[in-house]
């Protein structure tokens, strides 16, 4: 993972979110080979929403994971929903992280969390880094995503202990009516169009797959660790929002990054805004698209409406960031421009559900 913040040791004064005094006493009494002395931890800025952490136990390298300070969105942020199916999925073709500990307890930091293994690879998150490879490395790194994205889709969810996981039954129908929800409690501004995309998505719901499948339900390249010496996905992170649905909503957010995002120049200086896409030398998204229908066996069709879903749901996930930081809630730089993504996200929508 990439880009550290500042490092402290236990004994200095905790970073907002981390005690690492309680967490040492913590892992002494449920997992006492990790509670060395001293514990260090580095923040990890480049996550829009729960707080990441490096954490060196000893000569061991961690990663903690917990939900972000204040006004955390209902059903969000859900730590025993990550450990689960990043623990679900160790033995199948998606490389997940090694899953270590969950601490349910919100009274040890002040929230949920779980430790989880460092592993190898880097974070791709904007042009800064994209921009050094190769024709053939962004290629094969789209390619990369896409087939994971293809192994996670044809994972049996009972096969792995998820058959309860979620209810693929009416999941377009009710992610429309949970990220109406979480707007409503987000709002602190005047919001033009989102209110009209939010009432045609609702009224247009196409039929979900006939299939569940495990659906990340925030896959895009920068919630992945990648390699590139040979090209590779290590681990895909980030699995808050996991459950059993409709493939394509993945699809469709992931286009919303891709080609919405990477073709939107963000406020400068933005938190995690800049995205990949095809403006960046990596390949179309009907390209992507392509290489996944021809892996995963699912078919594909239009894609309009679960793209204005993604940009509806990016845009209440930035609206909600936007709101708490004018609250003080966020750490990092960066968060006072997102919600300036909130507008070009809206008519991007607005302009996909209608040619649905």
């Amino acid at each position: 993972m990439t880009d550290p913040g500042s490092q402290w040791n236990q004994g200095d004064d905790p970073p907002a979110g981390l005690d690492l005094g309680r967490l040492r006493r913590y892992l002494g009494e449920h997992r006492p080979e990790l509670a060395t002395d001293p514990l260090r931890a580095q923040l990890i800025a480049g996550g829009r929403s729960n707080l990441t952490y490096l954490l060196w136990a000893g000569d061991q390298e961690l990663v903690l994971r917990r939900p972000p300070l204040g006004h955390v969105l209902a059903t969000a942020h859900d730590m025993a929903r990550e450990f689960r199916v990043i623990s679900a999925l160790a033995d199948t073709e998606v490389p997940v992280p090694h899953a270590v500990l969950l601490c349910p307890d919100p009274e040890v930091l002040g929230a949920p969390f779980y430790l989880m293994r460092r592993m190898p690879g880097e974070v791709f998150r904007g042009r800064r880094q994209t921009d050094r490879l190769s024709a053939e490395q962004r290629h094969g790194l789209a390619m990369a995503m896409m087939d994971t994205l293809a192994a996670l889709h044809t994972v049996a969810p009972e096969a792995v202990n998820l058959a309860d996981f979620g209810r693929p039954e009416g999941y377009l129908a009710r992610q429309v009516r949970r990220w109406a929800g979480q707007l409503d409690r987000s709002r602190s501004r005047v919001l033009p169009g989102i209110d009209e995309l939010r009432d045609l998505l609702a009224a247009t719901v196409p039929a979900s797959h006939p299939v569940g499948r495990i659906v990340h339900g925030d896959y895009r390249l920068d919630n992945l660790l990648a390699t590139i010496e040979p090209v590779a996905v290590s681990a895909v992170l980030d699995w808050e929002m996991a459950t059993l649905g409709d493939p394509l909503a993945d699809l469709g957010l992931l286009l919303t990054y891709w080609e919405v995002l990477g073709g939107v120049d963000p406020p400068e200086g933005t938190h995690g805004a800049e995205h990949p896409g095809p403006g960046a030398g990596f390949p179309t998204g009907a390209e992507l698209i392509d290489r996944y229908a021809a892996r995963s066996g699912v078919d594909v069709g239009p894609l309009h409406w679960h793209l204005a879903l993604g940009c509806f749901k990016l845009a209440v996930i930035c609206e909600g960031i936007h709101y708490r930081h004018t609250l003080g809630q966020t750490l990092g730089e960066g968060f006072d421009t997102i919600g300036d993504m909130v507008a070009p996200l809206v008519a991007h929508g607005l302009s996909a559900v209608r040619e649905s």
